[in-house]
């Protein structure tokens, strides 16, 4: 499984746990006490909760961690890599009874839930210890908050966002120019009108390959088309869905079009992200869109999980989503780091966060987890800026978008992906008959169900 596709993973399969959570536990509750700052030199075991970030997620912290380790011998940190799939409930028990590690990974929309229940510090005036807001993509630092809230509990530490993978030998055999293709939603259907089918290496390639219902991403791979046709999530002030408005709908039924114009295999309705990601390396299709860490993966053998010796890890480019009506989106996800609020050594455990937000850790960490770095400084680096690949992520964090930042956006999300998984069932055929009509339905039972949460 890509590690990038779980490391964006948000609580939608496992946070239906929080609409208890949040019965009875309103924002202004979230008063956790500020984090101290470290003066002392006696030895300390810090604990750090971590997910599977990277294809070695332990070493790879410790590999991260060790220039500070040196500096600092009188500190070690035990790693407990936690799976994503149980993480959340680790964490919000953690939350509840006082007891976790020291420092603690959150997915970014985990913060303003976890904050909400007094699970982790507040850190707002060490800002300036971390660069301060401006020093972050504003989408990322977004997630630091509760919306509508001045406080700030956390620290990005990396960033994921959503680009076009294109087999570049396919495009050239079909006739399609990559720099028209990507322009406008009506020249991206056009350039995959004209590979469908095309032959490389005595394989028929499907134009397109997307996860439909089974995929943990169901709502990360559908909310950028009705960005860029002008639909949002939440109205301004997150107390009403309008993700069914007529401009989220024409965006998603644009998204839907592409598999019901025969532009995609259908099989990959069927299949997560990881697995259309396999199908794309394996040269079933033309164009994918994936997250920066597939750039990794094309530079990684298959002995150590990657793709390195495939045809596409030689033929491919990325390229920005195409615009839609209102321009170019995508969704901007990856995670961030918290203090602990039951943390016994809290001044070490934000000497640690400090030392990972520095410029020097931020790099090392993007090359060790094919992530994003959450500051500017650390994306303007020619490590980014000279990979063409990677820069294309770079100009895709100028159009990325987050989710809103309220405790309420667990069960919410798990309510999308039930919902988004019927309107993929639509789409294959399996349930009723694929129109406007029957999508709307879907989006206005959503709706009803999502403004149920959001008065909690």
């Amino acid at each position: 499984m890509s590690i990038s596709k779980k490391t964006i993973t948000t609580a939608a399969a496992v946070s239906i746990a929080l609409t208890t959570v949040l019965t009875g536990c309103s924002d202004d509750k979230a008063t956790t006490a500020t984090t101290e700052t470290v003066t002392t030199d006696k030895p300390v075991t810090l604990t750090a909760w971590i997910m599977p970030n990277s294809p070695k997620p332990d070493a790879d912290f410790q590999t991260l961690m060790k220039p500070y380790l040196d500096k600092h011998p009188n500190v070690k940190i035990n790693v407990t890599v936690l799976d994503w799939g149980s993480a959340w409930t680790k964490i919000t028990t953690a939350a509840t009874s006082g007891t976790g590690p020291d420092i603690m990974q959150l997915g970014t929309t985990w913060v303003p839930a976890i904050a909400a229940m007094n699970g982790i510090d507040k850190i707002t005036d060490k800002v300036a210890d971390v660069g301060g807001a401006n020093a972050y993509l504003p989408a990322s630092w977004k997630t630091t908050q509760i919306e509508g809230q001045p406080d700030v509990y956390a620290v990005p530490w990396f960033v994921d966002a959503r680009a076009v993978y294109y087999r570049t030998d396919a495009f050239a055999k079909a006739g399609v120019d990559p720099k028209e293709a990507f322009k406008t939603w009506d020249s991206f259907k056009a350039a995959l009108q004209k590979v469908n089918k095309v032959n490389i290496d005595g394989q028929e390639m499907a134009a397109f390959t997307m996860p439909g219902k089974n995929d943990w991403n169901v709502a990360h791979n559908i909310f950028p088309w009705m960005w860029e046709a002008g639909g949002e999530v939440l109205s301004p002030d997150n107390k009403k869905s309008v993700f069914n408005s007529d401009q989220a709908l024409k965006g998603l039924t644009f998204y839907t079009s592409l598999a019901r114009e025969g532009l995609v295999d259908k099989k990959s309705l069927e299949e997560n992200s990881s697995q259309v990601e396999g199908d794309f390396a394996d040269g079933k299709a033309a164009a994918i869109i994936d997250t920066p860490v597939l750039v990794k993966s094309f530079t990684t053998s298959k002995a150590d999980g990657g793709y390195a010796e495939k045809l596409a890890a030689k033929n491919y480019a990325v390229a920005p989503l195409p615009a839609g009506p209102s321009g170019q989106a995508t969704f901007f996800g990856g995670s961030d780091l918290t203090v602990f609020a039951g943390s016994k050594n809290k001044g070490n455990a934000w000497d640690v966060i400090k030392y990972l937000s520095g410029d020097d850790a931020q790099l090392e960490y993007a090359k060790l987890s094919g992530m994003i770095p959450a500051k500017k400084t650390v994306l303007d680096s020619s490590y980014i800026k000279d990979n063409p690949n990677l820069a294309q992520f770079k100009a895709a964090t100028e159009s990325g978008r987050s989710y809103p930042s309220i405790p309420q956006w667990g069960p919410t999300e798990t309510v999308l992906v039930k919902h988004f998984g019927n309107i993929w069932d639509i789409v294959a055929g399996v349930n009723g008959t694929y129109s406007d009509a029957s999508v709307k339905k879907e989006l206005d039972a959503a709706a009803q169900e999502v403004d149920a949460i959001l008065k909690q």
